[in-house]
């Protein structure tokens, strides 16, 4: 697999920039990506098996990495799941495939985002990690809209070595996040 592009940035450029800004006195101290969990809740896997299988293929074509099922833990009688059941699926991406699937996100699929003006900044959860939900899998040009039996949406979770939000804001503005700016 070739250099990634971003991964290159990174090292090249990003990192340097966040040297100055916050003042770095260790290399192991600069914030970096750790990896990026992308998960798919199925309510409806547990009627419909087909939704768990496009849902698979779905997020192994967007990620380039085959998903896990992720099996309930305990029995819910209101939502009709026995324990053991395929409740979702979930992709861990690290290393070189982590930082493609960031670049593609950045670069191809949030602008295709019908009425886009940004995503929150208020997304990160404290110690510099940040979530956000994608409402449709379509916005990822890997996508044949021809093949979609369902809309459905996943969340992306970015984890970062940052030891605040301040330090998880500035890498992944950096790295090309388009955060919104009111």
């Amino acid at each position: 697999m070739a250099q990634q592009r971003l991964k290159t940035l990174y090292q090249e450029k990003i990192a340097p920039k966040l040297v100055e800004e916050f003042g770095y006195t260790n290399v192991h101290q600069i914030p970096k990506l750790e990896k990026i969990v992308v998960n798919r809740g199925l309510g409806e896997a547990s009627q419909n098996a087909k939704a768990l299988e496009s849902s698979l293929s779905e997020l192994a074509t967007i990620t380039g990495q085959r998903p896990v099922v992720t099996r309930a833990k305990k029995a819910i009688a209101g939502f009709k799941i026995r324990e053991g059941m395929p409740i979702g699926v979930m992709v861990t991406l690290r290393a070189d495939r982590m930082y493609a699937f960031l670049d593609r996100l950045v670069s191809l699929a949030l602008p295709r985002i019908r009425d886009f003006r940004g995503i929150s900044p208020k997304s990160f959860d404290g110690r510099g990690n940040y979530s956000l939900g994608i409402r449709e899998q379509l916005i990822f040009p890997e996508i044949d809209y021809d093949s979609v039996d369902q809309i459905r949406g996943f969340d992306i979770a970015i984890v970062t070595t940052a030891q605040s939000d301040e330090e998880g804001r500035a890498l992944l503005r950096e790295m090309g996040m388009p955060f919104r700016t009111n």
